[in-house]
């Protein structure tokens, strides 16, 4: 048996800004016990038995990063592997292209166990069992989804009505009256977003009931890039034939039209983490029924989950609050409107503010940045460079900049020449140069970079090498 755990990262998280940016979605929030919800994923997937490899869709953006986080917990070795999307296409096309991938590396018969990355479950036991009922039902030819038990009449969730293993019927996300007739009748289950299933089962279902989905995957595997190592291996997909993929749920396209359909029903302390609330219900509350994190000074305060890791938080006189503190953004919610922090994320993104999509520090595939201070005319920013870290060779059309390496050793090219740069010294860099930053030490490089000049965008970067494959193709 060959078990392929394959995890989608993606979606935007916008419920749980201003923590989720879109360059810092929802699975890279870390919890109180210092793991990412990606992380948890990763781990949930890789304690499982006879775990071949741990495969992850997720976007092109976010994959240096999604590496790190798999980096810092995989103790064991567990070969990794990765399918890139130029942008999101939904969860149809990620479904189709990792089936495609699993095939043709693994076989028809290998199985496939879908993973949320932004999901928690709290019993890997109760986990692990509902995996091995999963298996059964999928190596006998099932579609499989897991159904979670109810707990509460949830408005937020999807339902799946069913009679054990049998499923019935997929059902939206209903009014509060019908949830809570659905929680009484004891026959529907909470629809979880996890599948199992083999290769050749799934596509037979999509061959079946979304041939152009398939067809459009097919066409997008053959013509993206491909890279394979000891333990790794990655596909790029093509923007152009990716874009061709039509744009669909694979609960429409597939589970809710196939008659092939089979539920574990379960119970694995599984929440979503949809919102605040569900986030802040992670950590106990005092007797006043308040949740902190991070420091807080409160006085005749009540049910209020407050966050901030930097600053202290002083709340006076009230109740039923969200708080959160993050350096470039702060969000004050009544707890009763927590589903809609999404609106002010979308007035955000279509106002063209930066707050929705990066936060002040800035990962990239060397380390981060950090911007300091800025003004019209000039930035300061932290920077700090992993051990062996690169960045691009690159120059600026309207900017100069000026390093001061404050810890570590810089090895430096500006224009012909290449210099070694030391703690508590400087240099140099003109507009219109064409430079590199190198960590040629073994401990990390943290360097203060003074921009100055008429524009200092982001996108005022001409890339001619990179290490890390952000050249034009």
């Amino acid at each position: 048996m060959r078990l392929i755990p394959t995890i989608l990262c993606g979606g935007a998280g916008s419920r749980l800004w201003p923590v989720s940016r879109e360059l810092h979605p929802k699975p890279f929030i870390r919890l109180s016990d210092g793991q990412s919800l990606l992380q948890k994923a990763f781990l949930r997937g890789a304690m499982l038995p006879d775990v071949e490899e741990i495969l992850t869709v997720t976007n092109r953006e976010l994959f240096f990063k999604t590496e790190d986080e798999f980096r810092e917990v995989n103790a064991t070795g567990i070969p990794t592997s990765f399918i890139l999307e130029p942008f999101g296409r939904n969860t149809a096309a990620a479904i189709a292209v990792a089936t495609l991938q699993t095939k043709q590396k693994h076989g028809k018969d290998a199985l496939v166990l879908l993973l949320a990355a932004d999901h928690l479950i709290a019993d890997q036991g109760a986990f692990t069992q509902a995996v091995a009922q999963a298996i059964k039902l999928a190596q006998s030819g099932k579609l499989v989804t897991f159904g979670i038990q109810p707990e509460a009449p949830e408005t937020g969730y999807g339902y799946i009505e069913a009679e054990g293993s049998d499923v019935l019927r997929f059902v939206e996300k209903p009014s509060l009256e019908k949830a809570q007739a659905y929680l009484a009748s004891g026959r529907y289950l909470w629809n979880s977003g996890m599948f199992c299933f083999t290769a050749g089962v799934m596509l037979q279902e999509m061959e079946r009931h979304c041939p152009e989905i398939l067809a459009a995957s097919r066409v997008c595997m053959a013509q993206s890039r491909k890279a394979e190592g000891d333990g790794f291996a990655q596909v790029d997909l093509h923007p152009e034939s990716f874009d061709q993929i039509p744009d669909n749920s694979i609960d429409y396209a597939v589970m809710e039209k196939s008659a092939n359909v089979a539920v574990v029903p379960c119970s694995i302390g599984w929440s979503d983490i949809g919102s605040w609330s569900a986030l802040g219900d992670l950590t106990a509350a005092d007797e006043k029924g308040n949740r902190v994190e991070g420091e807080a000074l409160l006085h005749d305060v009540s049910n209020c989950y407050i966050q901030s890791n930097e600053r202290i938080v002083g709340a006076l006189g009230v109740d039923n609050l969200i708080i959160i503190d993050t350096p470039d953004a702060i969000l004050i919610a009544d707890r009763n409107r927590v589903q809609d922090v999404k609106l002010l994320y979308a007035s955000l993104k279509a106002d063209g503010h930066e707050a929705h999509k990066l936060h002040r520090t800035v990962h990239r595939p060397w380390g981060t940045y950090t911007v300091l201070e800025e003004s019209a005319r000039f930035k300061i920013k932290r920077i700090e460079v992993k051990p062996a870290g690169k960045l691009s060779l690159q120059m600026h059309h309207h900017r100069s900049e000026h390093w001061i390496v404050v810890s570590g050793m810089a090895k430096v090219t500006n224009g012909d020449s290449e210099t070694l740069v030391n703690t508590n010294e400087s240099t140099y860099i003109p507009a219109g140069h064409m430079h590199r930053l190198e960590n040629v030490g073994v401990v990390d490089l943290v360097m203060i970079e003074v921009q100055s000049g008429e524009y200092l965008g982001e996108d005022d970067i001409v890339r001619f090498d990179d290490k890390y494959g952000r050249t034009p193709q």
